[in-house]
């Protein structure tokens, strides 16, 4: 797996911690104590004396010692000013230190890959053949430019409720090896939650975007915005937007996503990797930049010989009963008759109903 700088802007050294400006301001004081002594100490004979420990209390008085450590703290302040850690508080800086000297990032190792995945989508969801001809497309393009990593353009899936468009994100994030996470705009209608509140207020904290990236240490996963027509328009007292719409649009757009700087943490992060998957039921709510930015893949619903290949594929992968997945199938074939067409979340349920009765434990 490749690491790529996820932090940018000028970084501490490393060599210049707390505890290596000490260790070099020891052995320095030691080296002026031998010559006063008239020692003939060589320098490699320096670097190997031992400095914690009963040892080193004895060897430095408590006077020096005590100096040594406030004039590291005051060379390691001056360190840590010339980064772009420097407003931030210990604890803060603690939680980037795992990824200051990079973060890693996943990729595909050929076309012959990509095209693996695309067929693996479309045999699951055939009925939303679009949406995955383009990230076919987008695959294939992340390999032909040679890219760290995968990077695939913003997705708007837009169609009926229960088509399965959330579940083919998912399966996206599974196929390619990286994590997925899932906001539901209708829960997120500021962009608070994703983005994170700046430092000065009272209750900031990051957002859920760079928190996931941290705890995961990846810097693609899949972010799934689901119903993100139903974000509602956040205004502050003083008329200030927070819309989760208006916070996407600089992520969405590579350049700006190169150099995003975050409200909490306020250090830019290249976050032009994310892949950004968002679905709606009626992308004529969003506003037009977005559109502009993301154009809608327009999709349609499964029908009911879809639907059932669709159980048989799933029931064969879950070990169910032929029994099971054919009562499945008659269940939806009576559905068309009536003229009711079932949405992909009632076979999902089928499915899991008919697995959690074959599990279950028998009575005696």
């Amino acid at each position: 797996m490749a690491r790529i700088p996820f932090i940018l802007g000028h970084l501490p050294d490393p060599k210049f911690t707390k505890s290596g400006i000490e260790r070099r301001l020891k052995q320095h004081f030691r080296r002026l104590k031998a010559q006063k002594a008239m020692l003939d100490l060589a320098e490699e004979a320096v670097e190997d004396v031992e400095i914690y420990g009963d040892k080193d209390a004895k060897e430095i008085p408590w006077s020096a010692k005590s100096k040594i450590i406030r004039r590291a703290d005051l060379m390691h302040a001056c360190v840590l000013k010339k980064s772009v850690f420097a407003q931030l508080k210990p604890e803060d800086r603690k939680r980037l230190d795992g990824v200051a000297t990079g973060i890693s990032i996943v990729g595909i190792p050929s076309g012959h890959r990509a095209d693996e995945i695309a067929a693996a989508l479309h045999a699951d969801f055939p009925w939303l053949g679009p949406a995955t001809e383009v990230v076919w497309h987008g695959l294939r393009r992340s390999v032909e430019h040679g890219d760290p990593g995968v990077r695939i353009s913003p997705l708007l899936l837009d169609g009926p409720a229960g088509i399965g468009k959330s579940h083919l994100a998912r399966k996206l994030a599974k196929l390619l090896g990286v994590p997925s996470m899932v906001v539901e705009a209708t829960n997120e209608n500021a962009s608070f939650g994703v983005v994170g509140s700046q430092r000065s207020w009272g209750n900031s904290a990051p957002g859920r975007l760079i928190n996931f990236i941290l705890s995961e240490g990846v810097a693609n996963p899949i972010v799934i915005l689901d119903e993100l027509e139903k974000a509602g328009d956040v205004r502050a007292t003083k008329g200030q937007s927070y819309s989760l719409t208006e916070a996407l649009l600089p992520m969405l757009e590579p350049l700006s996503a190169a150099r995003w700087t975050c409200p909490y943490f306020e250090v830019p992060f290249d976050m032009r990797w994310v892949g950004w998957v968002m679905t709606t039921n009626n992308f004529r709510l969003l506003p037009d930049p977005l559109l502009s930015r993301c154009p809608p893949i327009r999709l349609s619903a499964p029908t009911i010989e879809q639907l059932k290949a669709f159980a048989r594929r799933q029931g064969a992968d879950r070990n169910l009963s032929e029994l099971s997945v054919e009562a499945i199938c008659e269940v939806l074939d009576r559905a068309g008759a009536r003229g009711y067409l079932p949405d992909l979340r009632a076979v999902i349920r089928m499915l899991d109903r008919a697995e959690w009765l074959e599990r279950r434990p028998r009575l005696q």
